[in-house]
């Protein structure tokens, strides 16, 4: 990691932030004496432009100016409220990918040089591209099949932007990095575990071949779902730069006068869309994060299909069965079992006490019993109850905060489609399904299934643990006799670092002070 160059890039961050008026739009209420007064001195450094938009068009602005890297960490964070809150999260969700479009002569390249054959050799005829993100563009195209002509959407990895992402992710683990040590509070929010995963799921996206691979495994856990599928994926014209796929042509989500007028039945279509996404996230335990209305279209035939799989979570057992226990519990009233979950995962302390925590629990609940069903959202429940955790020590469960974000989302489609849309109706006959199949007696035969497997393989796994166990207890018996010894090598090798660290750190803090002192020079 170049220490110098993330704290450039930092200062760049702040500098656009500034600039496009984002820290003139945060609430002064909360704030301490000394960051009201740096707010009010950085007051006269914004746009006059910027300081007449609304918070969330100036958030949007300067996600724009920072690049395409920070567009998809927007988006990415806009998936996390818990880390940067709910009104922060809903400004980011309104984010677009509208990027400009990178020259067809480069998307060709990419494609020869993913796929080591000419773009004429593998596409009868190759479009204009109609559509740019952050991380890639996508192009009408022509191919050739036994049936005859078939035209598909091919996607191109957008160039340079995996080393321009990488140098963007030094500044994102400096912040990070900073605010875990010297924010209390965003401790229990681990935000350099939040980067690692913002790049895990960025460097997914970024390689076409597991985008492809994701659509090909939800077309296989659906391929008997009523209502809801997947493009077909090309895999002959599919590498880790270009992935083609069906071309779908239908009706977005978002478009529900064109939907009307073509006759598709909406209060079915937002049952389906919510009963398709608890089978993804309850049976499989892999569902689609991204259906916001624009990846999700109708066909003539009155299906949904989902695209854009770039980016995917996943449920364990252990968190299915949370999930569907603490809808049960909310249902039915038991609040202690709700509390007890908590605790039983792991996800409250031990050291907190149970009944102060179905206390809490209760504080959500009663008032949704006391409403009619249309208007109880399933999405908001999760959100309130992570609020209240906050308050019991629990940490930050990535996949669950996804899971309650996606659900907000296709709980507001189903809603757009059908505004008086019983999300607890729609959804009793596959949570119910699932709580009988898994929390019944069928759970006991699958949990004893489970641990037979885990037996044999631990019997299998036995020399092999006995081996290393008296291997390190060799080695434990040699450090207590004669110590802990570094070679020289080690020693001067971890000497170095250090002196390295500390000089580029004073370093940089002078490039930064100078160049702020310029920026003044010039303002003035």
């Amino acid at each position: 990691m170049s220490l110098p160059g993330a704290y450039f890039r930092l200062a760049r961050v702040g500098w656009v932030l500034v600039r496009e008026g984002v820290f003139l739009a945060l609430p002064s209420d909360d704030l301490p004496a000394s960051a009201k007064f740096a707010k009010a001195l950085l007051k006269p450094f914004a746009r006059n432009r910027a300081k007449s938009r609304e918070r969330s068009d100036r958030l949007a602005r300067a996600v724009e100016r920072l690049g395409p890297s920070y567009v998809k960490m927007g988006q990415f964070l806009a998936t996390r409220p818990d880390v940067v809150g709910a009104e922060f999260a809903d400004d980011l969700a309104g984010l677009q990918d509208r990027m400009a479009f990178f020259p067809i002569s480069a998307a060709k390249a990419n494609i020869e040089g993913s796929l080591g054959r000419p773009v004429t050799e593998l596409y009868r005829e190759f479009g204009d591209p109609i559509a740019a993100a952050s991380i890639a563009q996508v192009h009408p195209a022509i191919v050739d099949t036994p049936q005859g002509p078939r035209k598909v959407a091919v996607k191109v990895i957008r160039p340079g932007v995996r080393q321009r992402f990488q140098n963007d992710l030094e500044a994102m683990y400096l912040i990070a990095d900073l605010q875990q040590r010297f924010v209390r509070s965003a401790r229990r929010l681990r935000p350099v575990e939040v980067t690692r995963a913002l790049e895990q799921t960025t460097k997914i996206e970024m390689d076409l071949r597991l985008e492809a691979a994701a659509l090909s495994e939800i077309a296989e856990n659906t391929k008997n779902d009523p209502g809801f599928r997947v493009p077909d994926v090309d895999w002959e014209r599919t590498g880790r730069d270009v992935v083609t796929m069906e071309w779908i042509d239908g009706i977005k989500m978002s478009d529900v006068e064109a939907l009307k007028v073509a006759g598709h039945d909406l209060d079915k279509l937002a049952d389906t869309l919510i009963q398709s996404f608890l089978r993804h996230t309850l049976r499989d335990g892999f569902f689609h994060a991204d259906m916001h209305p624009g990846n999700l279209f109708v066909d003539a035939k009155g299906m949904i299909v989902a695209v854009d799989m770039g980016i995917a979570g996943r449920l364990g057992k252990k968190e299915r069965r949370f999930l569907a226990e603490i809808l049960y519990g909310f249902i039915t009233r038991d609040y202690m079992r709700v509390a007890e979950v908590h605790f039983e995962a792991g996800y409250v302390p031990g050291h907190h006490d149970i009944a102060s925590f179905a206390q809490a629990i209760r504080a959500i609940g009663e008032p949704i019993h006391g409403q009619p069903a249309e208007t109880i959202s399933m999405g908001k429940l999760l959100t309130l109850l992570f609020e209240v955790t906050e308050l019991f020590d629990m940490e930050t469960r990535p996949e669950l905060v996804m899971l309650q974000k996606t659900m907000v989302v296709v709980e507001g489609v189903s809603r757009i489609l059908n505004p008086r849309f019983n999300m607890w109706k729609a959804a009793d006959p596959v949570v119910g399904s699932w709580i009988r199949d898994n929390l019944g007696p069928k759970r006991i035969v699958t949990d004893l299934k489970d641990g037979m497997k885990a037996a044999v393989k631990l019997a299998e796994a036995i020399p092999e643990i006995a081996a290393k166990t008296e291997k390190l207890h060799g080695e434990l018996v040699y450090m207590s006799e004669n110590g802990v010894r570094f070679d020289p090598q080690t020693a001067k090798a971890i000497g170095k670092a250090e002196a390295r660290h500390t000089r580029w750190g004073r370093i940089a803090l002078w490039i930064i002070a100078l160049v702020l002192v310029y920026i003044a020079i010039r303002i003035s």
